[in-house]
């Protein structure tokens, strides 16, 4: 075979030597969120907030597949089957809401694929092992946050309360923690109620919790949807203390409630309060960051702690894609597997929600230091102390 001239094959080595590093396989990260539907108050900042997402982790490009599962449960699953077979994503992220996440548990089981669910209820990652040891979730569980409102009522004379709460998973979740941790107050519980997320009238459920005549009234509902109980209860007299869950934490729901949910009391994240939290906390510079970042690109105001889940998935990621690259190549089936390792084995990984450590055992890693209580007042979100 012929040899290349001495200026032709320095050429070819200069060219081979500028190849860009990301010219390499990339990291695909699958997204699959509540863009439209009742949960679309969810979705609509987890997907803007992918616009914020660092595209180079550890030198290597990082694509996001973003699709809308239009809060549907046979939805989210068609999508993370996309996502996986057709996109080749190395890890999920999503869905927003509980029931479709745990739709989806059974797929990245089989096709071994990571996923961290934006979704709240404990049951998505619990009890630990099967299926579940692929997922993973950055929203607090809801046995923290139900401890929370517990603490809260006992410490303010609290004896009686009514529940009213979604019929779906994350309603079912809400209602066996809540209970829990009443009963461990001696505060009792005199009524349970259901909704559907997409009803437009809880008049019936309203007049028998009415009836009750509860000190307190727990809703377990998230995004917009949640206000309709409150706004009800309102119209219809009720003067006791209303809590809600961390469902609620956005802009959208302030919007829709109006003056009738003033005064409501409820656990968050961090970030909803990120400019109130003590200087000495951990989480206040990560979760101005996000808030700064987002504000600046969507609006004074708009940021939602929805979005932060989302963004602390990738957080996590930037801590484990690193390690995984080590065992083995981007959509092949040795990273993708080290990915999960990968995470399973962080600890203390400072998050806008709180500080993550995880374990075998635990695959959220949250404490008490990722939730507070706050209140609203004049239409804004005020950290209780």
């Amino acid at each position: 075979m012929p040899r290349l001239p001495a200026r032709l094959a320095l050429a070819a080595l200069v060219a081979i030597a500028t190849i860009p590093a990301h010219a390499a396989e990339p990291i695909r990260v699958g997204v699959t969120v509540s863009q439209t539907g009742p949960a679309a108050s969810l979705g609509i900042p987890q997907r803007n907030t992918v616009a914020l997402l660092p595209t180079e982790i550890s030198g290597r490009e990082v694509k996001y597949i973003l699709l809308d599962d239009a809060s549907d449960t046979t939805k989210a699953v068609a999508n993370t089957r996309k996502l996986i077979d057709e996109d080749k994503a190395d890890v999920i992220i999503g869905s927003s809401v509980t029931p479709a996440s745990l739709a989806m548990v059974d797929v990245v089981a089989e096709k071994q694929v990571p996923m961290i669910s934006l979704g709240a209820s404990s049951k998505i990652i619990d009890p630990p092992g099967g299926a579940r040891v692929w997922v993973f979730k950055t929203p607090q569980n809801d046995s923290l946050m139900a401890d929370a409102v517990a603490d809260h009522m006992a410490k303010h004379g609290i004896k009686t309360v009514a529940f009213i709460g979604f019929n779906d998973a994350y309603g079912d979740g809400w209602l066996t923690e809540a209970t829990r941790a009443l009963e461990a107050k001696g505060i009792k519980l005199v009524d349970t109620e259901r909704y559907a997320r997409a009803d437009t009238s809880v008049t019936g459920q309203t007049l028998k919790m009415m009836a009750a005549k509860p000190d307190a009234v727990l809703i377990a509902g998230s995004g917009t949807p949640a206000a309709l109980p409150e706004k009800t209860l309102k119209e219809r007299g009720y003067t006791g203390k209303i809590y809600q869950t961390h469902g609620v934490a956005n802009a959208d729901f302030l919007r829709v409630g109006g003056k009738d949910v003033e005064g409501t009391i409820l656990p968050a994240g961090p970030v909803l309060v990120a400019a109130q939290l003590p200087d000495s906390n951990p989480i206040k510079p990560v979760a101005l960051k996000y808030v700064h970042d987002y504000d600046a690109k969507y609006g004074a105001g708009s940021m939602a702690t929805f979005g932060a889940h989302l963004y602390d998935a990738d957080l996590l990621l930037q801590q484990a894609i690193p390690l995984a690259l080590k065992k083995g190549e981007p959509g092949t089936p040795a990273f993708r597997s080290a990915l999960r390792d990968a995470l399973e084995g962080l600890h203390e990984v400072v998050l806008t929600q709180g500080v993550a450590n995880m374990s075998p055992k635990d695959h959220n890693g949250f404490d008490q230091r990722a939730r507070v209580m706050v209140t609203i007042q004049d239409g804004k979100w005020v950290l209780l102390h």
